[in-house]
């Protein structure tokens, strides 16, 4: 029998519900909880992230894989921790404003700053200042704690975004998102030098197994995650300047998939390890460690205007911090 208080659910696999294909444990947790009206109500999506956050076991086991397929009579527990989830604040925060009508915006972000609240973060993000531009529009879009948006850039990642105004607009381009329907291309200065001039990523990602907190090329249990390539110039064989079109939108995609054939993005202190590499002076390494963030900026973005239905294309500029050090390669390399 299934039992529940404050704070943990305790639920056991029941034959009913492994018809559910496959029967995934993210699958099957959302169905079992959504037949029973005395439970509280938890999304997919939230129930997965509280099994990537360690919050679920199996006979006292931590289990952290979404996808692990559960048996008859298994027992599984739900910790549901208290929920922190104050009201964004409007914060009036200059914001590059590239396009705006009733129905969206389309935002240059800068370095260091942080899409949508999250624990240690709560003020001074994206969301904060688009509460303070739109008012009331942007309620109950996207729910709480992220109104407005629809997709983000890391928090020093450079570059367009798109945040949706109306929940008309907003189901649309949450629908051209998971149609591929949007073109998102990124600029990125990377270590090394590739042997083509065009080539593609096709390598699935998921939560590293080696440390939770990092995405990873996977063999199993990822998503599909596609990222095209092409050169923009070369610095001889210490870096260059790539252009970087996404097919699909995975965490740290870009970041993750560069990586992973062995070249990583300059300044990337997650994924690039900080190692300097040969064939860069002085004022480089000065300028690379003064630049505190990974070389990578979002600067090509198109999609369907929501009410319009007509293509908007948008670009914005490298930002100065990646063209200084774009000149200090061609340059100063020695």
């Amino acid at each position: 029998m299934d039992t529940i208080n404050s704070e943990k659910l305790e639920l056991i696999v029941e034959e009913d519900l492994l018809k559910i294909t496959p029967p995934r444990l993210d699958r099957w947790l959302a169905k079992k909880i959504d037949s029973n009206n005395e439970l509280p109500t938890l999304s997919r999506t939230r129930l997965k992230q509280l099994i990537l956050d360690g919050y679920v076991m199996q006979n006292g086991q931590t289990i952290r894989d979404p996808s692990v397929i559960v048996k008859h009579l298994q027992k599984y527990s739900v910790v549901i921790p208290e929920a922190v989830q104050p009201t964004p604040i409007p914060e009036k925060i200059d914001l590059t404003i590239i396009y705006e009508d009733n129905s969206l915006l389309v935002v240059d972000k800068p370095a260091n700053m942080v899409v949508h609240p999250a624990p240690g973060a709560l003020t001074g993000t994206l969301v904060n200042a688009l509460l303070a531009h739109c008012g009331n529009s942007l309620s109950g879009i996207g729910g709480v704690k992220r109104p407005g948006i629809v997709h983000r850039l890391d928090k020093d990642t450079t570059g367009l975004i798109v945040v949706a105004k109306t929940d008309e607009a907003h189901q649309s381009l949450v629908h051209q998102f998971a149609s591929r329907l949007i073109r998102r291309t990124y600029t990125a200065l990377i270590w090394g030098s590739p042997g083509k001039n065009s080539f593609q990523i096709d390598a699935p990602i998921g939560r590293s197994r080696r440390n939770r907190k990092k995405m990873a090329v996977v063999n199993s249990g990822g998503k599909a995650a596609i990222t095209n390539f092409e050169v923009l110039e070369r610095f001889g064989t210490t870096a260059t300047l790539v252009s970087c079109r996404l097919e699909t939108g995975r965490t740290h995609q870009i970041r993750v998939h560069t990586c992973h054939i062995g070249y990583p993005i300059i300044g990337d202190p997650v994924y690039g390890s900080g190692k300097m590499r040969d064939g860069v002076n002085d004022e480089l390494r000065i300028k690379i460690k003064l630049m505190r963030r990974q070389a990578l900026h979002a600067g090509k973005l198109s999609f369907k205007h929501p009410k319009t239905e007509e293509v908007c294309c948008f670009t914005s500029q490298l930002p100065d911090d990646m063209r200084s050090l774009v000149e200090l390669f061609k340059g100063n390399l020695v």
